[in-house]
C-alpha cells in the first residue's frame, strides 16, 4: 500500500503524472466528479490548518467522495491521550485514505505502521510538507514552463520551514536548479540539508541580504518566521521581522521573477505586493487543492 510520507519517496516520473492528472482536471473537472463517490477522506489535523485541512476536504469532495474527522487535537480522543497508532488503527475502519498533520516529526511515519488505508503527511512539525511541495511544483511548472535550470531563492525561516524542507528536496533533483538560501545565521537550513546538498553536488548559496541577490533569482519562495517553533518569546521577536517583502524591494527584481509563499503569512510579504503579476501565492493555494485531488486518485487506485 502507497503513502505520502515524504516527497523524496516519489520519483520523478511519479510527480509528472500527478502534475499531468492535475492538469487534466483543471481543464476537464467533470470528468473527475464521481471517480471518488462512496469513498471517504478523514482529516486528522493535530495543529491548526486552513488552507491544507480544507484543501483537502474540497478536493475529495469535488471528486464525488465525503470527510470525516477533527480540526484539532483537543476535539479528538488525543485530549484523553490516545496514541497516534490507536487513534489511525480506529479512523482506518471509518475512512478510506487519511490527511495527518501533526506537531511532531515522525508522527505520519509511526500512523502509516499501523494504518489499513493509505497516510497522507499533511505536515509534520518542523520537518516535512509534501502535499504543499505538490502545489508548489505544479505552480511553477504552469508558471514557468518547466522545472529545470531555475534560480529558486528561498527566504525566511529555513531552519524550521517544512515547506522549504521538501520543496528543496524534491527540486535538487531536477537538472540546471541553483538555490539561493537568505536567512539570519539562526534560521539556515538544518545541516542534515546541507549535507545532502553537498553529498549531491547540487549548486547553492548562503545569504543574509535579500537586496543581494533579488535580481538573480527566477522563483522567490518567501516564508514567515514561525513562532510556534520557537522556545524563546524574545528569539521569536528579534528575528521575526528580517525580511519583508514591498514594492521597493521587488522593484529590484526582473519582470519575470515569480513570487510564492505557502501562506500564512504575517508581514514578511507586503499586501501592496498582492498586486503585482509577479506574486502567485494564492495561484498555489487553488493549485494545491488539484494536486491533492491527483494524489487521492493516485493512493486510492494504487490500494485497489
Amino acid at each position: 500500500m502507497r503513502h505520502m510520507l515524504d516527497i523524496a519517496d516519489w520519483s520523478i516520473e511519479e510527480l509528472q503524472w500527478l502534475m499531468d492528472t492535475a492538469d487534466d482536471i483543471i481543464a476537464k473537472p467533470e470528468d473527475y466528479a464521481n471517480a471518488m463517490v462512496r469513498k471517504k477522506l478523514a482529516s486528522l489535523f493535530y495543529e491548526p490548518s486552513t488552507r491544507t485541512r480544507l484543501s483537502f476536504e474540497a478536493a475529495m469532495l469535488e471528486l464525488g467522495g465525503s470527510v470525516l474527522g477533527f480540526s484539532e487535537a483537543s476535539s479528538s480522543s488525543a485530549s484523553k491521550g490516545e496514541s497516534v497508532s490507536d487513534t489511525v488503527r480506529t479512523v482506518s475502519c471509518y475512512a478510506d485514505i487519511i490527511a495527518m498533520r501533526h506537531p511532531k516529526e515522525g508522527a505520519p511515519t509511526v500512523a502509516a505502521r499501523y494504518s489499513s488505508v493509505p497516510i497522507v503527511n499533511a505536515g509534520d512539525g518542523g520537518h516535512n510538507h509534501p502535499t504543499q511541495t505538490l502545489a508548489d511544483l505544479l505552480t511553477i511548472r504552469r508558471e514557468k514552463g518547466r522545472l529545470q535550470n531555475l534560480v529558486i531563492g528561498f527566504c525566511g525561516d529555513l531552519q524550521f520551514g517544512r515547506t522549504v524542507h521538501s520543496l528543496l528536496t524534491a527540486m535538487s533533483r531536477y537538472q540546471g536548479v541553483k538555490f539561493v538560501l537568505i536567512s539570519p545565521e539562526e534560521l539556515r537550513i538544518p545541516a542534515y540539508l546541507r549535507e545532502n546538498m553537498l553529498k549531491a553536488q547540487v549548486p547553492f548559496s548562503e545569504v543574509q541580504k535579500l537586496e543581494d541577490v533579488i535580481k538573480s533569482l527566477d522563483i522567490l519562495y518567501m516564508t514567515r518566521v514561525q513562532r510556534e517553533r520557537f522556545f524563546n518569546e524574545a528569539d521569536y521577536v528579534r528575528l521575526k521581522d528580517s525580511y519583508i517583502l514591498d514594492k521597493q524591494k521587488l522593484a529590484l527584481a526582473h519582470s519575470q521573477l515569480t513570487v510564492l509563499h505557502p501562506l500564512p503569512r504575517v508581514n514578511e510579504i507586503s499586501q501592496s505586493v498582492d498586486s503585482d503579476p509577479r506574486a502567485c501565492y494564492f495561484k498555489q493555494v487553488l493549485y494545491g487543492k488539484f494536486m491533492r485531488e491527483a494524489l487521492i486518485l493516485k493512493l486510492l487506485e494504487a490500494k485497489a
